[in-house]
């Protein structure tokens, strides 16, 4: 997959990379990037001479038919790996497992601490579920990443990607040895995983957000349903207020529409007295 998509990718896109020898040339480390768009998930593997684990839902390797074997195939080819998210707590101690499993292995773990793409590019808190409890159980280092310009190459909801050169910036690796057996604390993953933001923060130059980006993305969607909304009801108003402009209007001319009809008959009237008179006068005059 390196060869057939990685080349072509590297050569059309020509992506810029700086601290590339952060990168271990083996052993393993545990790669936390932000989350831009979805193409992420190739810019970055294409870059390194490695292979980089990532996470995705098991439904992408599970669907029947030909389309879903090839989606699986091409997941494998790019080094994402299936979690199944129906367990009881979910996605997150599947990613635990799966990250650790990486780890031990001896290679790079792929993770988006901010669980999500980002709604609006900037940088949200970190979850610190999966990123500090793999880092804290292995001991593997944490090499902050970050994806520059790529939500620009392909926003979300776009198929067709925009053909700019988008940038990646890999900081030091970051050593949290100073907190083993400490992987339970809610405390030490929390004060670890805001490290590592930061330091992703540092290195992406992104406007920081202290909440979670599942939480954005909700709350744009709640604003953009009352948006939505809001414009029914104003379109509902304007459309009740023309009907009654329109009403109204047809009211105010079937009105002049009389008036001019009896404005006519009137005149007619005028008229046909008129030249009574004027036949009565000549009568008169002949006599």
């Amino acid at each position: 997959m390196k060869f057939s998509i990685g080349g072509p990718l590297k050569l059309a896109f020509r992506p810029w990379v700086e601290g590339l020898e952060n990168i271990p040339a083996e052993g393993p480390a545990i790669l936390a990037s932000n989350h831009l768009s979805f193409s992420d998930s190739f810019f970055l593997p294409a870059v390194l001479d490695r292979k980089v684990t990532f996470i995705a839902k098991a439904e992408y390797f599970t669907t029947p038919g030909v389309k879903g074997r090839m989606t699986a195939a091409f997941f494998k080819g790019v080094g994402q790996l299936p979690v199944d998210r129906s367990g009881g707590r979910g996605a997150g101690e599947a990613a635990i497992k799966s990250g650790v499993d990486v780890i031990e292995r001896g290679e790079l773990f792929g993770i988006y601490p901010e669980g999500t793409r980002s709604p609006d590019g900037r940088l949200y808190r970190g979850k610190p579920g999966g990123l500090a409890r793999v880092a804290l159980a292995t001991g593997a280092p944490v090499i902050p990443v970050a994806m520059i310009d790529t939500e620009k190459i392909q926003p979300p909801g776009k198929v067709m990607p925009k053909l700019m050169r988008p940038g990646i910036r890999i900081g030091r690796p970051l050593d949290f040895s100073r907190y083993n057996g400490m992987e339970h604390d809610r405390f030490v993953l929390r004060a670890v995983t805001d490290e590592v933001m930061y330091e992703i923060m540092k290195l992406s130059g992104q406007e920081y957000v202290d909440i979670y980006a599942t939480a954005a993305k909700r709350q744009i969607a709640e604003e953009a349903k009352a948006q939505k909304q809001a414009l029914k009801e104003a379109q509902k108003e304007a459309d009740q207020a023309l009907k009654e402009a329109q009403k109204e209007a047809q009211k105010e001319a079937d009105q002049a529409e009389k008036q001019a009809e009896k404005q006519a008959e009137r005149q007619t009237e005028k008229d046909q007295k008129d030249q009574k008179d004027q036949k009565d006068e000549k009568e008169r005059s002949d006599s």
